[in-house]
């Protein structure tokens, strides 16, 4: 299955450093589903290089719009980490459209 890995990435955040953290949370989460043998995908990922060539100030034209073109195409989704409307909007769509929802019952190390 292609599994969305959706969790906070600005939500709860403290600056640079929080971001990196909340990053590799989502990462250590997608590394777990691929040792299942699944492709592990993250929104984040794919919009970061998009919005570094277009420009900051293009962040929310293109993060939440391309991670849910990527929720469009993936079967499932691991929804991990703390509160965030933009994974909730993620686990939403995929749910709406008949796919599985897995939630992390802890965190990965």
């Amino acid at each position: 299955m292609w599994i969305m890995v959706a969790g906070p990435y600005t939500s709860g955040a403290k600056g640079e450093d929080g971001l990196a953290e909340n990053l590799a949370a989502m990462n250590r989460a997608a590394h777990a589903v691929w040792q299942l043998g699944h492709v592990p995908v993250i929104g984040v990922n794919m919009a970061l290089p998009v919005i570094g060539v277009a420009g900051d100030d293009q962040f929310d034209a293109i993060m939440m719009p391309l991670s849910l073109a990527l929720a469009e195409r993936c079967d499932a989704v691991l929804r991990v980490g703390g509160p965030s409307k933009g994974a909730d909007r993620e686990v939403e769509l995929i749910r709406k459209k008949g796919g599985r929802v897995f939630y992390a019952l802890s965190e990965i190390p």
